[in-house]
């Protein structure tokens, strides 16, 4: 019967695994998605004979022993979080992160999350928010009836203003970076809580 059961970790896990594959598939063309790769370990041995032991009445010895392992177990599904390919897209608010952080996120309940989904838009309030509306933070807001939105490769958000001929700095999109960004909670939409 354990034989059966050992069977069963391996077709557990190696389910798990497709599941993996399957999402890092389907999730293929999400902007700022970072793929999974499951990751797994044996479990517990029963020595049926130890190496070294006492092989006959003779006196020799064991070369090698008799382990018979108890399966697999999955211990996490951790996430790449390489730097993935940029491409141009023409939109004044679409921008990647070269390198390492996030973007810091406000929710409606005031708590924070962090994206590297730089896909961005503005809320009817001028503010440069996420694609589900939540404004990235800190809070840039862009002045009604400007022009000329540009960011910059250090994040400045300049825009120029009626009656002005020269750009303006109206705010300055910054990163959030973690020692254990691997470790970092996944909760949809692209985002994550620390």
């Amino acid at each position: 019967m354990q034989a059966l059961h050992t069977a069963a970790t391996g077709m557990a896990a190696q389910e798990l695994n497709v599941q993996v594959i399957s999402n890092n598939i389907a999730n293929l063309r999400t902007t700022g998605y970072k793929k999974q790769t499951a990751a797994f370990q044996d479990l517990i041995y029963e020595h049926v004979r130890r190496v070294g032991a006492q092989a006959s009445d003779q006196g020799t010895i064991l070369p090698v022993g008799i382990d018979l392992g108890g399966g697999v177990k999955t211990v996490g599904t951790p996430r790449s979080m390489t730097q993935g390919t940029l491409s141009q897209t023409g939109n004044d608010l679409d921008v990647a992160i070269t390198g390492e952080g996030f973007f810091k996120v406000q929710m409606p309940d005031g708590s924070f999350q962090y994206t590297r989904d730089g896909t961005f838009q503005m809320d009817n309030q001028g503010r440069i928010v996420t694609a589900q509306g939540n404004p990235v933070q800190p809070t840039i807001t862009i002045p009604q009836n400007s022009s000329g939105l540009t960011v910059n490769s250090q994040g400045q958000v300049s825009v120029t203003t009626p009656g002005s001929t020269t750009s303006t700095i109206v705010g300055q999109l910054t990163l959030t970076r973690f020692i254990n960004k691997a470790g970092l909670q996944p909760v949809g939409n692209n985002q994550f809580t620390d």
